[in-house]
């Protein structure tokens, strides 16, 4: 078995500043917990950005150059920007950052899908801002679009323009096939980074059988040719984690996917969650990835041909 890559997903564009006080919203925040989580031993760092003033998901380049340069002086860790941004953003607008950045890796939806992330808004008693509530609760009407042309445009305009690999994030099943359908016509080259995904609304359910069911698919599909990650939303993360551990797969924590650390308790940090995980599959007598050896294993350009 390889060594286990640890990815750090520190924000996201799905929880709301009411949701956690430790989720981080300013540059400054986002750089700081990006790199301790890095120290703890994440080997990628995945990123978002968020407008400092409300903590509202932003596409805007500016805001992450406030960050980006500061985490990539501070670790060597592969900094994956996101091309997903937040919801109801154009692809331009996804791919202003990326573009800019021309960053070692990017995610990469692999379908349009139901993203609905309203049933959270219901456990939120107090709200810090006035766009949270209908951000949330407005996704019961929305379909996160990632259309087959979608997805060309951007592995032609990053990927193949600026040397960017990706890691592809499948929601589902149908989504694996749609990576398959890429690859075959050679739109994608191996290794592909697979990022199985479980328990969205819209996506496949966290459970077991799905986790066991979506390996198994990825293996008859791509074989030799890809690298297989997990993560699992909420409180889905620590096990789902464990059993890709387990299962000779890669795992991604951070507060974007979840924002606890054990029942009814908050992670007070993305390292926290990062040191969690890390110390469950070292247990297991599993080996942690470092940045250097996440790159050679993903074949990823380096640190120093980024933009930023």
């Amino acid at each position: 078995m390889s060594k286990v890559i640890i990815t750090c997903a520190v924000t996201g564009a799905i929880h709301t500043p009411s949701m956690s006080d430790y989720l981080p919203i300013t540059p400054q925040q986002i750089a700081e917990q990006s790199i301790a989580a890095a120290e703890a031993g994440a080997a990628i760092i995945h990123l978002h950005a968020r407008d400092p003033r409300d903590g509202r998901p932003t596409p805007d380049p500016a805001v992450f150059m406030q960050f980006l340069p500061v985490i990539k002086q501070s670790t060597d860790a592969v900094i994956n920007i996101t091309t997903g941004g937040g919801l109801g953003m154009s692809l331009d607008e996804r791919l202003a950052a990326p573009l800019l950045a021309k960053p070692e890796m990017c995610s990469l939806n692999m379908g349009s899908m139901n993203f609905n992330i309203a049933p959270s808004a219901a456990r939120v008693k107090t709200w810090k801002h006035a766009w949270e509530k209908p951000y949330l609760e407005g996704t019961t009407n929305f379909i996160f679009r990632n259309t087959f042309q979608d997805i060309e445009q951007i592995v032609e305009r990053l990927g193949k323009a600026h040397g960017t690999r990706f890691e592809f994030e499948c929601y589902d099943v149908g989504h694996l096939y749609n990576l398959a359908h890429m690859l075959d016509r050679k739109v994608v080259e191996p290794p592909l980074f697979v990022q199985t995904i479980f328990g969205i609304l819209g996506g496949i359910g966290a459970e077991p059988r799905n986790l066991l069911f979506m390996k198994e698919t990825a293996d008859r599909l791509f074989g030799k040719d890809y690298v297989w990650s997990v993560l699992a939303a909420g409180r889905h993360q620590m096990p789902f984690c464990t059993m890709a551990g387990m299962m000779g797969g890669n795992v991604r924590v951070g507060l974007e996917d979840s924002l606890w650390i054990g029942k009814g308790r908050q992670a007070t940090s993305n390292a926290e969650q990062v040191a969690k995980i890390r110390r469950i599959l070292e247990e297991l007598s599993l080996e942690i990835a470092t940045p250097a050896e996440a790159r050679a294993i993903l074949k990823l350009k380096g640190g120093d041909q980024v933009g930023f």
